[in-house]
């Protein structure tokens, strides 16, 4: 799990996957957090984001850094303790500019059955589930 965590703190920037019906969703994420042993991302309960995974927790994220890349499946699931949202925002303080652990839209959700393979066109792929 921690070399998901490094790798997607690293890229800065990863997609992510959700979706809407029949329809895949794909957007830009940033948020990614380690907290009592699981990996979480953040958004706002106001997004689309939030109520698709709510619908459908089933979700894969993507990221690419240095001709390696990284896709994990797993399942969101909303993790609603202040302590988690005040976690991930204490590592994310510019995102205290939009967001507070108290305001009723800040929302977590950590990883579970997931299975991450790192790939590349050099290297046998290395699967990681946790």
């Amino acid at each position: 799990m921690r070399r998901v965590l490094d790798f997607l703190k690293e890229c800065g920037t990863y997609y992510l996957a959700t979706t809407e019906g029949d329809q895949p969703r794909v957007r830009p994420f940033g948020t990614i957090n380690e907290f009592e042993g699981k990996l979480y991302i953040q958004t706002g309960k106001v997004k689309d984001v939030s109520s698709q995974l709510h619908t459908n927790p089933k979700a894969e994220i993507c990221a690419f850094k240095d001709g390696k890349w990284l896709r994990v499946a797993c399942e969101l699931i909303e993790d609603d303790d202040r302590a988690a949202r005040e976690s991930m925002l204490d590592n994310y303080p510019t995102l205290r500019a939009m967001y507070d652990e108290d305001d009723g839209n800040t929302e977590v959700f950590y990883m579970r059955n997931a299975r991450a393979v790192f790939s590349s066109f050099t290297e046998e792929p290395e699967i990681v589930e946790f």
